[in-house]
């Protein structure tokens, strides 16, 4: 599989498992990560992510957040001598809850950095300020974001 692809099912995988709730495998996605947050904080590692997550992300009795994230429009530049990448991709949440009719609740940007470790492509940064749209995230998150 060329770097690429790789890099951008990493993207996918991500949205994949949050979206199950399985919030503890999302998080071992960023054990090696530096991610800059919405109110600015850095965050570095899967167990502070995973507290954040946790702290942040309603899940329901199924199990999940009862939302699709989808990805897009990924530009990939790779320097494969360096073995290092970057991506800058969109991101919009759906989500269906019963007190919630199916619609777009966000929609922004990730910027993203990766490192080849072993062969294996892996986030090394990650920029989670770039919050674009809000709409009504009262179903999904457990604090307050403005628009």
């Amino acid at each position: 599989m060329n770097s690429a692809t790789a890099i951008t099912n990493l993207l996918y995988r991500y949205a994949e498992l949050m979206d199950a709730g399985e919030l503890e495998a999302a998080a071992a996605l960023f054990e090696r990560t530096r991610v800059r947050t919405g109110d600015g904080a850095v965050v570095e590692g899967s167990a502070p992510m995973l507290a954040l997550w946790r702290a942040h992300v309603r899940i329901y009795p199924c199990g999940t957040p009862r939302t699709k994230h989808v990805i897009s429009n990924p530009i990939v530049e790779v320097d494969e001598d360096a073995g290092t990448a970057t991506c800058r991709s969109y991101y919009t949440v759906f989500q269906a809850t019963p007190d919630l009719p199916l619609q777009a609740i966000c929609a922004g940007r990730y910027h993203d950095a990766f490192v080849q470790v072993d062969g294996q492509w892996q986030f090394s940064e990650r920029d989670y300020s770039l919050l674009d749209l809000v709409g009504d995230l009262s179903q999904h998150l457990l604090i307050p974001v403005a628009a």
